[in-house]
């Protein structure tokens, strides 16, 4: 039977008669819950004279939005008894070391609680020797040039603080360069055009402002604010509001880092056509539906395996979906019919509401309750197909997995946007994709690693973000007799298993099986107390009678008690005759034969690396993964981001961040931190037991020689 965009009446002659006469909802913008801020504007260096005006226009932000204000330059307020009555903490051009150690401590806890941070230009000249507050703000100030009208790109308009802007914001500041790139551990909000200004350092890609999540806290930055003028500018105004809100959690946004997505909408319609009546308005680089029941869909390719994000907004009760997996057609009833609706309307049943695959499965309604804006904001939607799986991601937080068993249907195919009636106005904005790829050639020559939180089915276990976790997240919360399910990985030449586990509980066992939880147990690897929730360790294993062929693999988890161990990642481990060396695990080996090690074996964060006669012991054990070096569980990591030379190498959680990256250069053995330009250094050039290593301009010299791990 032909399934209706909205079955609820007997015939779509009915349903076409309801929506016609449905008066355009009105607008709903409801107040924020009450809150309250902190402005702190404490300057140890360099003292902006926009201060006082920007506390005063954070005061009447706040009188107009919900929100109080306490501004002080008082360090003694950073108590965690203070700290716990404000949701949001305002660094407002803050310069130089403004809090002791006892408040930096204080003030972390307070993040990781769950609060906010929004900082405002300075914030970024600020405590240069305190690694929390670097990865928080997300990238410190390395130089300006003189005051000047520069070009904003405001390349992300789907979040409060830059869902007003125009995409070209043009306006006069003190523009800021940093001394890294945010862009790997934050979103990008705005960047900076060099090409309309004197004075730029960073190229091409020169962020100005971004948002980000860390130690499960919300931070916003903005590089503007320097002068008094600004805190008058309605626009500017709005975009600080907009941070506020979103580091207090009253309006949700996708922060999570973007890289490699190609624009299928953002102002051009090329490649877009609309099937069946109604259309889409243009205006803005923002397309709103119009009339319907229609489609307008992307017919210059299908696609198979990709994330596609887009921005929608509803302006009240409206109703609109994104389709997915339809063959090419002027007939929008072919994507309901072949296709599947991913619905945006947040007031119908439970299986075709919003985060619904339409009719299908329902989203997790408390999931996705949590991380909806209403009416009136703008949300953002990620739609991760992998064959024939799909996730949704509803602001950054998944709200629904669906697998597709329908050998009639596919997830492969078209991709469209639907314009449900007249009445029903849905805007989108900046619609783009991410092709994911093929499948690895058959046989696979090289490893396999799997995101273990990329299951396909489960039974018991939860998905946990985690800091150091690769991807972010972990799989968790594992009781006895729980199980992780990967469908079509192929295991043939697979001869070992290895997984990265994290455990501060009683530990257990994997066992690795194919077909099914009872399925034939290829190996079994124990999982021990690895010393804290944030140690990661490698446990690996020997596989026996492993089949030639494309399987469906189980892990199945055993102990006793509960909260037995995170799992991380999984590794397939072709040839190498088992779990001795793992491939690119073992000593690095440097300046006259001495090996690379966490001094004392030492996991806390911050723990000098040095060099020292090979031994063979865990602290001289590194696992070369990506483009970081790891070592108990931990990472080989520059101090602050930092890039002077003498700038210490420590031990660090792992962050993702540019200062964990190192890449080895063949031509002369060194390892060099992309994002510094500089070199793995033992310092002194002495080979003594001992020696710590540092930052410094590569040389090609011989205490700048590395051997990695084969």
């Amino acid at each position: 039977m032909r399934r209706l965009l909205r079955p609820v009446l007997g015939t779509a002659l009915a349903a076409l008669a309801v929506i016609a006469c449905t008066t355009p909802a009105t607008p709903a913008s409801a107040a924020d819950a009450p809150y309250d801020v902190l402005v702190f504007s404490k300057t140890a260096g360099f003292r902006h004279d926009s201060i006082a005006v920007g506390t005063q226009a954070i005061r009447e932000l706040g009188a107009a939005n919900s929100f109080t204000v306490t501004a002080t330059e008082d360090a003694g307020a950073f108590t965690t008894a203070n700290l716990a009555q404000y949701e949001v903490v305002v660094f407002l051009n803050t310069t130089g070391d403004a809090l002791n150690a006892t408040q930096q401590t204080a003030f972390e806890s307070y993040i990781r609680s769950g609060k906010g941070y929004v900082g405002v230009h300075a914030a970024a000249d600020t405590e240069y020797d305190w690694p929390f507050y670097g990865n928080l703000v997300g990238a410190w100030f390395a130089s300006h040039p003189a005051i000047q009208q520069a070009n904003v790109k405001v390349e992300n308009r789907a979040t409060a603080a830059t869902a007003t802007l125009p995409q070209t914001w043009t306006r006069t500041d003190e523009w800021y360069n940093y001394r890294t790139n945010v862009r790997s551990t934050a979103r990008v909000l705005a960047t900076l055009d060099e090409s309309s200004y004197s004075g730029g350092g960073m190229g091409a890609d020169h962020p100005h402002s971004w948002c980000k999540t860390y130690e499960g806290g919300r931070s916003f930055y903005t590089g503007a604010g320097h002068t008094q003028s600004t805190y008058a500018e309605p626009a500017f105004r709005a975009h600080l509001l907009g941070g506020i809100r979103y580091a207090a959690g009253r309006t949700k946004a996708d922060c999570r880092p973007e890289t490699g997505y190609t624009t299928l909408y953002n102002g051009s319609t090329t490649g877009w056509s609309q099937a069946g009546p109604g259309n889409f308005t243009n205006t803005d680089a923002t397309l709103t539906s119009v009339g319907g029941m229609g489609l307008y869909w992307y017919n210059a390719k299908q696609f198979s395996s990709y994330s596609l994000k887009l921005d929608w907004k509803m302006d009240g009760d409206d109703n609109s979906g994104i389709f997915i997996g339809f063959p090419s057609s002027t007939d929008p009833w072919s994507a309901v019919d072949n296709g599947y609706e991913i619905q945006i309307d947040a007031t119908d049943a439970a299986d075709r509401t919003t985060g619904a695959v339409y009719t299908f499965k329902s989203a997790d309604i408390a999931a996705r309750d949590a991380a909806l804006n209403p009416p009136g904001e703008w949300n953002n939607y990620e739609l991760l197909v992998e064959g024939e799986r799909l996730r949704i991601y509803l602001n950054g937080v998944q709200i629904n997995d669906f697998t597709n068993t329908n050998p009639v249907r596919s997830l492969a195919g078209y991709i469209g946007l639907q314009n449900h009636g007249t009445g029903d106005d849905v805007s989108f904005r900046n619609v783009r994709i991410k092709e994911l790829g093929t499948q690895p050639p058959n046989p696979p020559t090289g490893n396999t690693t799997v995101q273990a939180e990329a299951f396909n089915s489960t039974g018991g276990v939860q998905v946990v973000g985690k800091t150091g976790a690769n991807g972010g997240s972990t799989i968790g919360y594992i009781d006895n007799g729980d199980w992780a399910a990967y469908n079509g990985l192929n295991l043939t030449g697979v001869t070992s298993f290895r997984s990265r586990v994290v455990s501060g509980g009683a530990g257990g066992a994997i066992q690795v099986r194919t077909g099914s939880t009872t399925g034939p147990i290829l190996g079994s690897v124990a999982v021990p107390n690895t010393g804290g929730w944030n140690t990661f360790a490698d446990v690996t294993t020997n596989l026996s009678n492993v089949p030639a062929s494309t399987q469906n693999l189980y892990l199945t988890f055993t102990g006793n008690g509960t909260g037995l161990f995170d799992v991380d990642d999984l590794t397939l481990v072709r040839g190498g005759g088992g779990p001795g060396p793992t491939p690119g695990t073992g000593p690095v080996v440097g300046l006259a034969g001495k090996c690379l090690e966490v001094d004392g074996g030492a996991t806390a964060d911050g723990t000098q690396v040095q060099i020292n006669t090979c031994a063979g012991t865990p602290r001289q054990t590194w696992t070369v993964q990506g483009q970081t070096l790891r070592a108990l569980g931990k990472c080989l990591d520059i101090n602050g981001s930092g890039t002077a030379n003498g700038t210490k190498i420590q031990l660090w959680t792992c962050n993702a961040s540019g200062a964990q990256n190192w890449v080895p250069n063949a031509a002369d053995s060194s390892l060099r931190n992309p994002t510094s330009g500089k070199c793995l250094d033992v310092s002194n050039n002495s080979s003594a037991d001992g020696q710590d290593v540092h930052l410094w301009d590569c040389l090609g010299a011989a205490n700048q020689r590395w051997t990695l791990p084969a």
